[in-house]
């Protein structure tokens, strides 16, 4: 009861702050349909914690479970020695045996199986869940009400930083971004993909911003911060926007007849820098650490008898295996889930969001502008899109996994369909779809 209390009250507390705040005002589509998101983000988070409760019931196996509870083993510190668990918190000078003596070996999850020369992003959700403990009292409620406020934080970001690029789209925008199935539920949860929807719309917004030359020195500051908050989330996701935004820059500055052959250049000589980059710092062979996780993910699989594992050529440190396995990976990742690989129940929802995903593009493809396309940034979004899609085929071979996995595509590829569609020739073919656009 006191927790129901507890996140009623919070989630009180952040509608009124959506109510009065000015970065919430100007997104299209009313600060109501926002506090209604933020009512619905709240009951999909709910929605999350019940699956990973009533209906997958192995508490040890629940990403949702496991941060929260070794994030209770953090925050206990706090009552014993606030100073360790400061610098525990924010990772000042924590990285030694008296603190993997007395805390890290007792913290559940702070230790991977198969540890490697990359961050482990475990740390970021755990200590996040230690921070909102000071709030929640131990309630888990709590933190997805927190959480939830951080998802739509980012999501209003995104549709700032695209607004601008789609006029009279801004309702078909915020449709495409708050209303997707997979980001509304696994954007809701205590997991890392709600924090990363965060990260990924404030460091998009002041990114867009700063190439078009509005340098505040606010910008700069969110911009280093949520670069950072990326990195420690999932790295391989700011990898894959990295080229593209240098891409934007250089067309942002020299605005080239064809912007396509910039990405080409740009993306082709960030590749060849990433697969020799080992040669530079020794340890970080991208080829070796992704075929280990392949591998280390087929066997998790297999240990928990999931029941969703789809087949992926298996990846070796020769770049050819990459280069073979390409196309089988990109399909799982693009076009699956899908009820034709026999995915079961769980799949029928993000399956008919993938199907009208892929009609929306194909629409967008047969009713395209004739001109006025913003090219560079269609690209930025499809580079953005295969590279991660590519990563997330390679390493996981469990559809379940790779639902939650390419959530942080799902918006772009809406952004895509947008961007390129003409408004006009889509609605004097298909007229009842104005109501998407008004």
């Amino acid at each position: 009861m006191l927790g129901a209390l507890l996140a009623t009250g919070y989630t009180a507390l952040f509608l009124l702050l959506i109510h009065k705040l000015k970065f919430f005002g100007g997104v299209g589509v009313g600060k109501r349909f926002l506090l209604g998101m933020f009512v619905l983000k709240v009951l999909a988070g709910t929605g999350v914690w019940w699956l990973y409760t009533y209906y997958y019931t192995s508490r040890a196996d629940a990403d949702i479970y496991k941060f929260f509870d070794s994030g209770n083993m953090m925050f206990a510190t706090l009552l014993t020695n606030p100073g360790d668990y400061l610098r525990m918190l924010f990772g000042i000078a924590n990285d030694t045996p008296y603190f993997d003596t007395h805390y890290y070996q007792h913290i559940d999850h702070w230790y991977r199986e198969y540890e490697s020369n990359l961050y482990n992003d475990a740390h970021t959700m755990i200590r996040f869940n230690a921070f909102v403990r000071i709030f929640s009292f131990g309630h888990y409620h709590v933190h997805t009400v927190f959480i939830c406020f951080l998802s739509l934080i980012g999501l209003v970001s995104l549709h700032k930083a695209f607004a601008p690029l789609l006029p009279g789209k801004e309702k078909a925008l915020a449709l495409a971004l708050f209303l997707l199935p997979g980001v509304l539920f696994w954007g809701s949860a205590v997991i890392k993909e709600s924090l990363l929807m965060f990260g990924l719309g404030i460091f998009l917004l002041h990114t867009f911003r700063l190439i078009e030359g509005r340098w505040k020195v606010g910008s700069v500051v969110a911009l280093l911060l949520t670069m950072i908050l990326l990195f420690v989330l999932k790295y391989y996701v700011l990898a894959c926007m990295l080229p593209g935004i240098i891409a934007l820059v250089v067309c942002s500055r020299w605005k080239p007849r064809r912007s396509i052959w910039v990405f080409v250049v740009v993306i082709g000589s960030c590749v060849l820098i990433a697969t020799n980059l080992h040669h530079i710092a020794p340890g970080f062979d991208l080829a070796y650490l992704f075929s280990v996780k392949q591998k280390d993910m087929y066997g998790l699989a297999n240990a928990t008898h999931a029941g969703s594992i789809v087949y992926i050529p298996r990846l070796t440190e020769e770049l050819w295996s990459f280069v073979a396995a390409a196309p089988v990976a990109f399909f799982n990742a693009f076009f699956g889930p899908s009820v034709l690989l026999k995915c079961g129940v769980m799949a029928i929802v993000p399956a008919a969001e993938n199907a009208v995903l892929i009609v929306a593009l194909v629409l967008a493809i047969v009713y395209r502008k004739r001109e006025g396309i913003a090219w560079p940034m269609v690209w930025f979004c499809i580079s953005y899109c295969v590279l991660l899609l590519l990563i997330i085929g390679w390493t996981t071979p469990v559809m379940g996994a790779l639902v939650r996995y390419r959530v942080p595509v799902l918006p772009f590829m809406a952004v895509i369909a947008l961007l390129i569609v003409d408004r006009e020739r889509l609605l004097s073919r298909w007229p009842r779809m104005k109501y998407i656009f008004l």
